[in-house]
């Protein structure tokens, strides 16, 4: 471990599981907050799928990190043909590591719920 990261352990009043719930809440939040609202068509899903997953990728403690965009055919028949990404079109899955610790976490559509539910789907220490 780090110095740097030492120093950040100690702000942390909770358990290695804990703090890797938390850094997964963290991360899925900015998979949602950060990229909702971007125009997004056929042309560039493949393109925002890397720029999401390579600006959480960089982030501390993530080992993997995978995401995919459902646009349901809309988008690309010409310049206009765009629409602006929303929760339900994101499917990510991504994967937490501390030490021993690892979290997997989800975001999902879910249809009985009519929301883009965000879930801790695995948790082993």
């Amino acid at each position: 471990m780090s110095l740097r990261e030492e120093k950040a352990s100690e702000m942390f009043e909770c358990s290695e599981k804990e703090r890797a719930l938390f850094e997964a809440g963290i991360k899925m939040g900015t998979i949602y907050h950060q990229f909702v609202g971007t125009p997004v068509s056929s042309r560039n899903i493949s393109e925002l799928e890397k720029a999401m997953e390579a600006s959480v990728s960089v982030q501390p403690f993530v080992e993997s990190v995978r995401i995919k965009i459902n646009i349901s055919g809309k988008g690309g028949k010409d310049t206009y043909d765009y629409v602006s990404l929303r929760g339900e079109m994101i499917d990510a899955i991504l994967k937490i590591r501390i030490n021993g610790v690892s979290v997997t976490a989800e975001m999902r559509y879910n249809e009985e719920l009519d929301y883009p539910l965000m879930y801790v789907s695995g948790i082993s220490l």
